[in-house]
C-alpha cells in the first residue's frame, strides 16, 4: 500500500528522512514506458497536452493560461541564484538574484530570447515589476538555501525539471525538482512548494516521483521525493516503491482523461 509520511519540518527530520531512504534501487523498463504510452493513447487528444504534479491535485481541472508574474519567476531566478551562490560563495542571496536577474535582461537585449520567455518578459516590464521579481526570487531561494544548509549529504540544485514527452501520445509530463541528493545508486529528490499541502499532495509527489523516473534515460527511479513547505512548516515523503510509481502513472493517466472531460463539457 501506498504511504505518505507526514512530519513538521526541520534539519533532523530532512536528514532523518534521506538516511532512512530506501536502499533498493528500481528501474522503469521499456515495457513500463510502452503500457504507458498506450493508456495515454487510448485517451484521444486533438491537441497536445502538458500534465503535471498540480493537474493531478486539481484532478485534471484546467488552470488560467500561464502568465509570468513576480510568483511565477522566483522559483526559476531563485533556484538558478542559489545554483550560482554555490558556484562562487562569495555571492549573497541578494547578490545571486541580481546577477540572474541581469543576466535575463541581457539575454533579452542580445536578442537571445524568445517572445513570451522569462527574458522577454522581464525586458519589458517596469522596474518596480523587476524589483518585487527580485525580491520573491531571493526569499525563494532563501527558503530553499536554508533547507539544504541544514542538510548533512552532499545536494546541488536541479538544473532543471523532469521533462518526458510521451510516445505518439500528444502528451508531455512535467516533473518538480529543485535539490537532487545522491544516495547510493540513487538519488532523493527534495521540491519546494508554497502555502499549505492539500489532501492531494501525496498524489502529486507520486507523479513527480514518476514522471522523474521516466525522464531519467536508464528509467532509474529516485529512493524517495520529499515535498517541503516550510510556509507550513510541513514536509512529506513518498518513496520510489513499484507501487508507488504505478499508482503516479495511474494518477497521470487520470488527470488526463478528466482534462479531456473539461475540455469537451467546455467546447459543447
Amino acid at each position: 500500500m501506498s504511504q505518505l509520511t507526514h512530519r513538521r519540518l526541520s534539519p533532523h527530520i530532512l536528514n532523518r528522512l534521506i538516511d532512512e531512504a530506501p536502499r533498493d534501487t528500481l528501474t522503469l523498463t521499456d515495457d513500463h514506458r510502452r503500457s504507458l504510452t498506450a493508456r495515454f493513447r487510448a485517451v484521444a487528444s486533438t491537441d497536445h497536452r502538458r500534465l503535471d504534479a498540480w493537474m493531478v491535485e486539481r484532478a485534471g481541472q484546467p488552470y488560467d493560461t500561464f502568465r509570468w508574474s513576480p510568483a511565477t519567476a522566483r522559483r526559476v531566478i531563485g533556484n538558478a541564484a542559489l545554483r550560482r551562490s554555490r558556484h562562487d560563495p562569495t555571492l549573497t542571496r541578494f547578490d545571486a538574484v541580481a546577477l540572474e536577474v541581469s543576466d535575463q535582461l541581457l539575454r533579452a537585449v542580445a536578442g537571445y530570447s524568445r517572445p513570451g520567455s522569462l527574458a522577454s518578459w522581464l525586458a519589458q516590464s517596469s522596474p518596480s515589476v523587476v524589483g518585487l521579481v527580485s525580491a520573491e526570487a531571493a526569499n525563494w531561494a532563501t527558503q530553499l538555501g536554508e533547507a539544504a544548509q541544514g542538510l548533512e549529504h552532499a545536494w546541488s540544485v536541479a538544473a532543471s525539471d523532469a521533462y518526458y514527452d510521451v510516445a505518439r501520445a500528444r502528451t508531455t509530463l512535467r516533473g518538480r525538482r529543485d535539490l537532487i541528493i545522491p544516495r547510493g545508486l540513487s538519488r532523493v529528490l527534495l521540491r519546494v512548494r508554497a502555502g499549505a499541502p492539500g489532501k492531494s499532495a501525496g498524489p502529486g509527489l507520486r507523479a513527480d516521483l514518476t514522471i522523474d523516473a521516466l525522464a531519467e534515460p536508464t528509467g532509474l527511479a529516485a529512493s524517495r521525493v520529499i515535498g517541503l513547505w516550510p510556509e507550513a512548516g510541513v514536509v512529506l515523503s513518498v518513496d520510489g516503491t513499484m507501487e508507488d510509481l504505478r499508482a503516479g502513472a495511474r494518477d497521470l493517466v487520470r488527470t488526463a482523461a478528466a482534462f479531456q472531460r473539461y475540455r469537451l463539457a467546455k467546447a459543447a
